[in-house]
């Protein structure tokens, strides 16, 4: 097998599918017995190991179809700013999903625990803002988004997030994780290097749990506030106007940086190889077909039953 081969859109396709069964019934039963143990479980084996042994079994190089390149420093901040001015939109995205689910639906609270002391805080950063960053970029801005080249790179860019998104199989969690993947995909092609997404993963998990941490703590120094109080439709519009701005900014400063963002290397046979497309068949996308539609029958029974 060539060197710079790569997995089918299909073999993409039909791990999507499985992986998203998995998580769904496996990782629901133990993440039901205890959040930490169980995402571990849920991140390292039901999403990590298959992408690996898949990969190996079939021949294909980790190093090409994973981008294992490294990353320079530059790079490296530059992705951290990035980051931090991609969150206030992601954050944007989803608080728009809420408000519509509050208006016709019903609003779920997030599974994940927030923090409540120094410990728990620094395990929810290895589990929550690490382990993800580096087993889901491995499975989608690698064995996924590369796989999805066959269609061209922009296709590539794009489907994947999208994926992404749905492989939350959480409405409320949806457009934001999607444009995160956008971001991380852009990340992963132009410095050619899968640790560009990871970091970016990790780094915008765990802003989310900082932020998470210190307003939990606020929040149990302000006992007389209640925890689970939601504001009303005038607030909330006032509210996404003030998010809806700032989200602007940041997509303006994003793009800036993205501009400036070192290109990694990538050597001329494998530039060739990535721009031969395969065909493509519509049959290929079933198993996708299929996980979309358990998002859509888990999502009507948990917001609108």
């Amino acid at each position: 097998m060539n060197e710079f081969d790569r997995p089918s859109i299909l073999e993409a396709n039909i791990i999507y599918f499985l992986l998203g069964l998995a998580l769904l019934f496996l990782g629901s039963i133990v993440q039901s017995r205890e959040i930490y143990s169980g995402l571990l479980i849920t991140e390292y084996i039901i999403i990590l190991l298959p992408n690996i042994l898949y990969l190996k079994l079939r021949g294909y190089s980790l190093k090409h179809t994973l981008r294992l390149n490294k990353l320079t420093f530059k790079q490296g901040i530059y992705i951290g700013l990035i980051i931090v001015f991609t969150y206030p939109v992601a954050v944007f995205l989803n608080t728009i999903v809420i408000f519509v689910l509050n208006s016709i639906g019903n609003v779920v609270p997030s599974p994940l625990p927030i923090p409540q002391e120094p410990k728990t805080y620094l395990l929810s950063l290895f589990v929550i803002a690490l382990s993800p960053g580096i087993c889901e970029e491995i499975m989608f801005r690698g064995t996924i988004m590369r796989a999805y080249e066959n269609m061209g790179t922009k296709r590539s860019i794009i489907y994947s997030s999208l994926l992404f998104g749905i492989f939350h199989l959480n409405l409320q969690n949806l457009l934001g994780p999607m444009f995160l993947g956008l971001i991380l995909a852009l990340m992963a092609h132009k410095t050619n290097s899968i640790f560009a997404s990871i970091l970016g993963h990790a780094f915008s998990n765990g802003i989310a749990m900082t932020i998470s941490y210190i307003a939990g703590n606020a929040q149990n120094q302000l006992q007389d506030i209640p925890v689970d109080v939601m504001p009303n439709n005038s607030q909330m519009t006032v509210l996404l106007i003030a998010m809806g701005t700032v989200a602007y900014v940041s997509v303006l400063i994003v793009i800036k940086l993205f501009k400036k963002l070192p290109r990694g290397h990538i050597n001329i046979e494998e530039q060739m190889q990535i721009r031969r497309k395969k065909e493509v068949r519509l049959s290929h996308f079933l198993p996708v077909v299929f996980v979309i539609a358990l998002f859509i029958i888990i999502n009507v029974k948990l917001f609108f039953l």
